[in-house]
C-alpha cells in the first residue's frame, strides 16, 4: 500500500492534474487542504481521496497509475474493512452490549480512504498538515510514514507526538462511537504537522454509517440512572453540520447534546 501511494504522489504533475478536483461530492479526486476559503492558517496537503464499497461500483474509476494500484488498494481496503469490523464488535463487547449491536445501528457501512501526502515545509511554523480535528466517522484507520513523525493527539490539553510503530496501525475513535457509547469511548482531537526536510505520507480509511443511520446512545448505557448525554440523529444530518462549520471550531458534538 505505501509502495503505491508513494508511485502515485511521485507521477507527474500533468498526470495527477487530470484527477484534480473541488467538487467534494465526487467519489474519486484528488485535492489539497480542507477549506480554502475559510482559512487563515494554510493547509500543507495533498490528498487523494476514494470510496471503497462496494469496491465493484468504485474501484473501477480509480487511477490506473501505478499499475499496480488498482489491484493492490482493492485487497488493502478488503482487510481494513474486516479488521475496522471486528474492531466494532470488540467495542460493543467492552460496553456490555451484543457483539454486532455496534454493527446493527450503523448499518450498511460506507468505507473512504484519503491518501496523504504531505511535501517538505520551508517554514512549518506556518502551517498544518491538518488542523486539530475529530473524525466525524465511526472509525478511522491509519497507516503511518515509519520515516517521518507528524502525527499529534490532545491529551489533558497538551498536544502529544504519536510515534509511529512498525507493522501496526493507529485505531481513531470517531465522533459516532462517541455518541453510541454515550460518552465512553472519546473521539480523539488530532492533527498533523508537517517536517522542513522530509516529505509524510499516510493512509486513513474511514468506516462510516449509513446516512439514515439513527445514532444515539446505546439504551443499555442509559439505565440505571446515567441520562443520555446526546440526543439521536442521522449521520447524514451529523456529516452536514460537521462539513459547514471550521474544522478546528469546538467538537461537532456538543451541537447534539440534550440541553
Amino acid at each position: 500500500m505505501e509502495e503505491v501511494a508513494h508511485g502515485f504522489f511521485k507521477l507527474p504533475v500533468e498526470e495527477k492534474l487530470k484527477l484534480y478536483s473541488e467538487d467534494t461530492s465526487k467519489t474519486m479526486r484528488l485535492s489539497t487542504s480542507f477549506n480554502v476559503k475559510k482559512e487563515t492558517v494554510r493547509n500543507w496537503r495533498d490528498y487523494l481521496r476514494l470510496h471503497c464499497y462496494p469496491l465493484e461500483k468504485y474501484a473501477p474509476e480509480w487511477p490506473s497509475n501505478p499499475p499496480s494500484f488498482k489491484e493492490t488498494v482493492t485487497e488493502y481496503c478488503t482487510i481494513i474493512r474486516e479488521l475496522g469490523l471486528r474492531i466494532q464488535e470488540y467495542i460493543s463487547e467492552s460496553l456490555g452490549l451484543e457483539k454486532d449491536y455496534i454493527k446493527n445501528v450503523l448499518g450498511e457501512q460506507g468505507q473512504h480512504m484519503a491518501v496523504n501526502y504531505y511535501p517538505p515545509c520551508p517554514e512549518p511554523e506556518l502551517t498544518y498538515g491538518l488542523p486539530g480535528h475529530t473524525d466525524p466517522n465511526a472509525l478511522t484507520i491509519l497507516l503511518q510514514d515509519l520515516q517521518v513523525a507528524g502525527l499529534q493527539v490532545l491529551k489533558d490539553g497538551k498536544w502529544l507526538a504519536v510515534s509511529p510503530q512498525p507493522n501496526a496501525f493507529v485505531i481513531n475513535i470517531g465522533d459516532q462511537l462517541q455518541a453510541l457509547s454515550n460518552g465512553l469511548y472519546k473521539s480523539v482531537w488530532h492533527r498533523a504537522v508537517v517536517n522542513v526536510e522530509k516529505p509524510r505520507l499516510s493512509v486513513a480509511s474511514f468506516l462510516c454509517p449509513n446516512d439514515e443511520a439513527l445514532i444515539s446512545p446505546a439504551k443499555p448505557l442509559t439505565e440505571h440512572g446515567s441520562e443520555a448525554v446526546y440526543r439521536g440523529f442521522t449521520y447524514a444530518e451529523y456529516y452536514k453540520k460537521f462539513w459547514s462549520r471550521n474544522l478546528d471550531q469546538e467538537h461537532c458534538l456538543e451541537l447534539f447534546k440534550n440541553k
